[in-house]
């Protein structure tokens, strides 16, 4: 009696220590949070090679409860698709250029007027200050949350045709531009054709002289290869670029406030990064290109900004003379530094 007594004893410890490691490990799986991420370059360019930075230092410090996937190359649709997905809640976060959220926040397209900034320096200072601590809260109103700004870069123009140096040089060529208004109003306003064509087909478009040129930052133009299938850089700095991680807000929901500070810190750790590579190489990308047999010019970029009124107009009246006049108020203050 006292040995069947000590079996069932024996067996309900067992019993109740499986179900307590069962309980656990259920548990430990629940708190995992698998994210994915989706971005618009391939697994070439540094901004993908940021992007892995940031989401094993997430694992890490979450010490693996949060895990995010990433999908480069608009794996998962094009900017302004992934972009949309976010806002829904369908993905969790996406790294995109801030012409890709004009649609939601339309103050953010302020940072992309062209001509706007002196340098990289000037950029970010403006950016990094007072202009997102405006901006942030509209993206969250927009179910968007900022972790913090990239890099893209200034973007140059590159061309099968000519040299360019002066604004009318732009004139009669076909040039491709991404889904964004400024652009589009920039170049048509010199009397560029504007076209659009879907970025993973670019390279074939300029190679078969669909379109005459594009305008990318420099480093766009070296990883996706189009000093191969193109004649002449102009380093007109039409306008600036800044890559931006954006989290639904659905999805920063479901983060404690410790794993949302980890992630906003690796987001900054990580974009450092990224901004540092790219504005480093740009130098040796001029070599680069020189040595590839792509022709260097360096127009004058006065007389481009000068000739920029009927956009400057279009482009104001779209983004509202109240955001515009707030942002350029953050350009002059950033100057000033």
């Amino acid at each position: 009696m006292k040995s069947s007594r000590m079996v069932w004893i024996a067996g309900m410890i067992v019993l109740s220590t499986l179900f307590i490691f069962q309980t656990y490990g259920a548990k430990a799986n629940a708190q995992v949070i698998q994210m994915r991420l989706a971005h618009y370059v391939d697994d070439k360019h540094p901004l993908h090679e940021g992007a892995k930075q940031f989401v094993a230092k997430v694992e890490e410090r979450t010490k693996g409860q949060v895990k995010i996937a990433i999908y480069p190359a608009n794996q998962l649709g094009s900017p302004p698709e992934v972009v949309e997905q976010v806002k829904l809640g369908t993905l969790d976060i996406c790294i995109n250029t801030q012409g890709q959220y004009e649609n939601y926040v339309k103050a953010c397209a302020t940072a992309q007027i062209p001509f706007v900034f002196d340098d990289y320096d000037h950029a970010h200072r403006t950016l990094d200050g007072p202009a997102m601590q405006w901006l942030a809260p509209q993206f969250e109103k927009a179910g968007l949350i900022h972790l913090a700004n990239w890099e893209w870069g200034f973007r140059n123009v590159t061309n099968n045709k000519k040299p360019i140096m002066k604004p009318e040089d732009i004139k009669g060529l076909k040039i491709r531009v991404p889904p964004e208004f400024h652009l589009q109003t920039l170049f048509e306003s010199l009397g560029a054709v504007v076209t659009k064509i879907a970025w993973p087909e670019l390279y074939m478009a300029l190679a078969q002289n669909v379109v005459d040129g594009q305008e990318n930052p420099l480093s766009a133009i070296w990883y996706q290869k189009f000093y191969e299938v193109q004649k002449h850089v102009a380093l007109t700095q039409h306008a600036y670029a800044c890559a931006m991680p954006m989290m639904s807000t659905k999805s920063w929901s479901k983060l404690n406030a410790e794993q949302q500070k980890i992630v906003r810190e690796e987001a900054v750790r990580s974009g450092a990064w990224v901004r540092k590579t790219l504005n480093d190489e740009e130098i040796d990308l001029l070599g680069k290109f020189e040595k590839a047999g792509l022709k260097v010019t360096r127009p004058d970029i006065k007389a481009f900004r000068a000739a920029m009124g009927p956009a400057y107009k279009k482009i104001f009246e779209r983004y509202g003379e109240d955001n515009v006049q707030v942002f350029l108020k953050f350009v002059e203050d950033a100057r000033k530094k």
